[in-house]
């Protein structure tokens, strides 16, 4: 009775209220039943039949009723109750144009704003007027690397397409690549870099002891390498094995916990020992107190290690045994001399001791060998001397079996493992000369 079927289409109904104001100022509501009609492209209600005065009816009946034929006959295009409101009111019916996530972005923007990286931004910007917000921009490059990385202009349609990012309506690939060359040119001296190191490390409680540094590179795929002056896209040595390809060399130093202190670019035909000095350098300003930093054998050449003790510096270097290097030759006599104190300490009639002098400031240890460790945790010289101090009271009991009186021979081969070089004072000595770091 209130569906009718026509031409293969099914009719969907819903609840139409209106009202009207008498002339004593009280207002009368009023209830239809109607569906809608498109009329030139637009869609406009039409009555079915007029149900009276709302304060005279049931409206949760009528209401069940309208959703019970709507969904036996109805074709799903009804609309809500709020959209029905809306048109009682004279409003224009309300569509979703737009969905997209905004959890992972408003997430990544409360770090972002504690870590105070937006304050830092506009700070190296120096009030440098741009029609987007320029801040807003990389941090939408930085989302994007976080929750789906891909290229600066596909990053550009994500940003305006695929998730929401607050403060930033849209973008595209110029306002990225702006926004990155205008990084590069305001923070020359790493001052972003600098504030957002120490607001993570007062936000971890950080400590700065030792500094590991360490580079790489990576390779871009094009014929030839940059040919103007201060070109970054060079041949070099690739750690990829792709020496064929122009590549750049990135540093990183790092905490012992891993969290990255400061990053370097340098041109792809820079060598590892030529950088050292820089990195100290750039870090001097940083006021992290004493720090040692810790480096592989490719920055340990004889000039990089004189420049890292510079102002009281310390260092960990490592270094192959079978270079020829005298502190390697030094470091592995220490060794020897500290397994022979090791070994006999635990008899008090050894008069023996290690040698303190004949080291420079600068120590090689090497691991021991699985053999050698075995050996000597089987060896009886290893184990405490029994018949060193006499019985005290009177104990019983079998009195343990008799030990070699002999002191053992120190070993005389060069350990086999690979050597590190770290600074004597790791020990527990100081130095009084300020940190260089």
């Amino acid at each position: 009775m209130l569906c009718q079927q026509c031409c293969g289409l099914y009719v969907a109904m819903y609840l139409r209220f209106t009202q009207r104001a008498n002339s004593d100022g009280t207002v009368v509501r009023y209830l239809a039943l109607a569906h809608n009609r498109r009329v030139d492209g637009k869609v406009k209600p039409d009555v079915l039949m007029n149900l009276g005065r709302v304060d005279r009816l049931d409206i949760g009946g009528l209401r069940r009723l309208a959703a019970s034929i709507n969904k036996h006959f109805g074709d799903g295009d009804a609309i809500s109750d709020a959209t029905e409101a809306g048109l009682a009111a004279g409003a224009a019916p309300m569509e979703v144009i737009d969905a997209r996530p905004i959890g992972a972005s408003w997430l990544l923007d409360g770090l972002w704003k504690r870590l105070e990286i937006d304050q830092s931004l506009r700070k190296v910007a120096d009030g440098r007027r741009f029609t987007t917000n320029m801040e807003r921009v990389l941090f939408a490059l930085v989302a994007n690397r976080a929750i789906e990385p891909m290229s600066k202009l596909s990053a550009a349609e994500w940003a305006c397409q695929d998730v929401v990012i607050p403060g930033l309506a849209g973008m595209d690939d110029d306002q990225a690549y702006r926004a990155m060359d205008l990084l590069v040119e305001a923070d020359a001296q790493a001052k972003v870099q600098q504030a957002v190191f120490f607001a993570v490390a007062n936000l971890l409680n950080l400590e700065v002891d030792l500094l590991f540094f360490d580079t790489t590179s990576t390779y871009f795929e094009r014929d030839e390498e940059e040919a103007e002056a201060g070109g970054f896209r060079r041949y070099g040595k690739s750690k990829d094995h792709r020496d064929d390809l122009p590549q750049i060399v990135i540093g990183l130093a790092v905490t012992r916990e891993g969290i990255p202190v400061r990053v370097w670019c340098w041109p792809g035909n820079t060598q590892d020992q030529t950088v050292l000095a820089q990195v100290k350098d750039d870090l001097r300003g940083w006021k992290l107190g004493r720090v040692i930093a810790v480096v592989d054998r490719g920055f340990s050449s004889a000039d990089n290690l004189v420049y890292l003790r510079r102002a009281g510096g310390h260092y960990i270097a490592g270094m192959r045994m079978r270079d020829g290097n005298a502190l390697v030759e030094q470091a592995c006599r220490a060794r020897a001399a500290t397994s022979r104190s090791a070994t006999t300490c635990g008899s008090r009639k050894s008069g023996w001791r290690p040698p303190t002098s004949g080291l420079s400031s600068a120590t090689t240890l090497s691991r021991p060998s699985a053999t050698s460790s075995s050996a000597s945790r089987r060896s009886p010289a290893s184990r405490p001397n029994w018949h060193a101090s006499p019985r005290s009271g009177n104990a019983t009991g079998p009195r343990p079996p008799p030990r070699p009186a002999t002191r053992p021979r120190p070993p005389t081969s060069r350990p086999s493992a690979s050597c590190a070089t770290i600074p004597p004072w790791a020990g527990g000595s100081a130095s009084s000369s300020p940190a260089a770091w």
